[in-house]
């Protein structure tokens, strides 16, 4: 199901800018056939309804240094979990927060210079006080990794 406030000029401008983020609007707009400022009007429209939440680049972190991608599932007192998941966002080195279902409460996906700055981030972890354990898996190959989906 799509989202109700998207029409189908909003998907293809969405789906441009993740396929291209650098991209200029005259250029997206030509490829659009439509105006500059239509362009322009509907990504500031995105923005302000927090589609577009900001235009990045793709890191490849292993070429940068961060050879080592951890998975850490995070059991929480359950009063807590909020304070636990806004805590652990701000680390440099998280790349994603995620509160699940399951035995676990928050799944943390984290990049890492080397394994004694992951045991580090897991010690931190488990000295918080609402932190009741966690488990930790190491990837040992990245096959895909890419956030950017195509919006149908």
């Amino acid at each position: 199901m799509l989202d109700k406030g998207l029409d189908e000029l909003d998907r293809k401008i969405l789906n441009e800018l993740i396929e291209n983020p650098r991209i200029t609007y005259r250029e997206l707009a030509r490829r659009l056939g439509v105006s500059v400022g239509t362009v322009h009007l509907r990504v500031r429209k995105l923005q302000a309804k927090g589609v577009i939440k900001g235009f990045s680049v793709q890191v490849d972190y292993g070429r940068v240094g961060y050879d080592v991608t951890a998975l850490v599932l995070i059991k929480v007192d359950g009063k807590h979990i909020l304070n636990v998941e806004r805590d652990v966002a701000k680390y440099p080195n998280v790349c994603a927060v995620y509160d699940v279902t399951g035995e676990f409460d928050v799944i943390v996906i984290a990049k890492f210079r080397s394994i004694r700055e992951l045991n580090d981030f897991i010690k931190s972890l488990l000295a918080k006080p609402y932190v009741i354990s966690t488990n930790t898996s190491i990837a040992l190959n990245v096959v895909k990794e890419d956030f950017r989906l195509k919006i149908p």
